[in-house]
């Protein structure tokens, strides 16, 4: 076999079955086995923890990450999407894996992959193959631990092949009901499947049919409950910086204040998560406040609730679902009260334009609605949300290129006003990528 390097491997992955055609089929779990026995079972040579939810989970994975890395230990991170490269995706101790690495093992899988595609379950889909490269790195790193984010729901994600010290629910909302289910109720029971016996699970649900749901899971299963807003207390105060909380949490164990270099209390809910999740795990991996502190006054999340200082300043956030957009629309209001705003926004054509639009609708705003091109997504035409938008009556233009669009926002804004790129995960990693190649700036807002 000819070697593979890393743009070849990024086309053969390309190639492969797309994550909303994979997240359809039944059989997706035993394919995922399947391909995980023919690489030697590299997801049982490591501890993990598993993170799901319907948002928040690929930070809170981050925060947990983080706050072991900083013990000094080996922590690998699988997360989902990636905003640039797809090397984001297996990461140790906050360094991506290099090309050179992800070329060499995917040279390893092109085999398996062919192999399986005469097996009763085809070939691996997108996200299998990345699930199963990360796991084969870390097993080869010989990480201390690694933190591995859920894709699409729970019981049969490709993911939930792992036995975890600890699972984590962060939430539960309404996206991707295309597949599991048009309930809360139902997706909920999806999320759930993540639960197993004897494994302690952590969630900071708070509606009451979901976490009744949960707990039946969890009391069949065996599993210890921890549920935040029931054994935890999270205050979190804006001072003098307004791109930075202090956060003051109080677990049945300890007591922890630090700065938090993120916006939005929901941030303040995943770093309470991370660090309840921790405590959980810390007869296996120790950890002290002073871990937890420097960790998470140092956590970095591109593409999320991330802050630049420019004239005017810039803030990306990838909020592709209604309570995502809610999320943001609260941490604005929270941290730049009065400010005015201009968003750039691309939205997927599989997602709840209006139910975001309507989250938005209070902000003083105007919207430039821009598009997405990517082979296997497609973006929503930007004059169509220009004419939802006027419906609810939000002022906005449509400007198909986000480049752009970006360009009119920062030259229709004033100096103390508010760029705000959001919306669909490629909008968000394309015009980061363009502002950091092309601004003064370089660097993210910290504490």
């Amino acid at each position: 076999m000819t070697a593979v390097d890393y743009q070849t491997a990024v086309k053969l992955l390309d190639k492969s079955i797309g994550e909303s055609v994979s997240a359809r089929f039944p059989g997706r779990l035993d394919r995922m086995r399947s391909l995980l026995e023919r690489l030697g079972n590299p997801e049982r040579s490591f501890r993990s923890i598993h993170v799901g939810g319907s948002a928040g989970k690929g930070s809170t994975a981050t925060m947990i990450a983080a706050i072991l890395g900083a013990t000094g230990r080996r922590v690998g991170l699988h997360t989902k999407p990636h905003l640039h490269s797809v090397t984001e995706r297996a990461r140790i101790n906050g360094s991506t894996i290099s090309e050179e690495r992800f070329a060499t093992i995917f040279e390893m899988l092109v085999p398996v992959i062919d192999d399986m595609r005469s097996c009763e379950w085809g070939a691996p889909s997108y996200f299998e193959l990345l699930v199963a490269l990360s796991f084969v790195y870390f097993a080869e790193e010989k990480v201390d631990a690694a933190v591995i984010e859920v894709g699409v729901g729970g019981a049969l994600d490709g993911t939930n092949v792992i036995t975890p010290l600890v699972s984590i629910i962060t939430n539960v909302g309404t996206d991707h009901r295309d597949v599991l289910g048009d309930t809360i109720e139902q997706i909920a029971r999806d999320k759930a499947g993540i639960i197993k016996e004897g494994i302690p699970v952590v969630t900071a649900a708070e509606q009451p049919s979901v976490l009744e749901i949960i707990a039946e899971a969890a009391r069949v299963h065996s599993a210890p409950l921890s549920i935040l807003s029931r054994d935890v207390t999270v205050r979190s105060t804006v001072g003098d910086v307004a791109y930075a909380q202090t956060i003051d949490v109080q677990t049945p164990l300890a007591r922890y204040q630090l700065a938090l270099p993120l916006i939005g209390e929901f941030q303040a809910i995943n770093a309470a998560t991370a660090i309840l999740a921790c405590e959980i795990v810390s007869n296996i991996l120790p950890t002290t406040a002073a871990d937890i502190a420097l960790a998470l006054g140092n956590v970095s999340l591109p593409g999320r609730t991330e802050y630049y200082p420019s004239r005017p300043s810039l803030l990306f956030d990838v909020a592709h679902n209604v309570e995502k957009a809610a999320a943001l629309r609260a941490a604005i209001e929270r941290h730049f009260p009065g400010r005015r705003l201009v968003f750039v926004v691309a939205i997927a054509q599989e997602k709840d334009a209006a139910g975001m639009l309507e989250a938005w609708r209070q902000l003083p705003a105007h919207f430039i609605f821009t598009t997405f091109d990517v082979s296997h997504r497609r973006s929503r035409h930007s004059q169509t949300l220009v004419n939802a938008a006027e419906q609810a009556g939000l002022p906005s233009r449509a400007v198909d290129d986000p480049v752009e669009a970006l360009a009119i926002a920062r030259r229709i804004a004033g100096a103390n006003d508010l760029v705000v790129v959001t919306g669909s995960t490629f909008l968000v990693g394309t015009l980061r990528r363009w502002f950091l190649e092309n601004s003064s700036v370089t660097r993210a807002a910290n504490v």
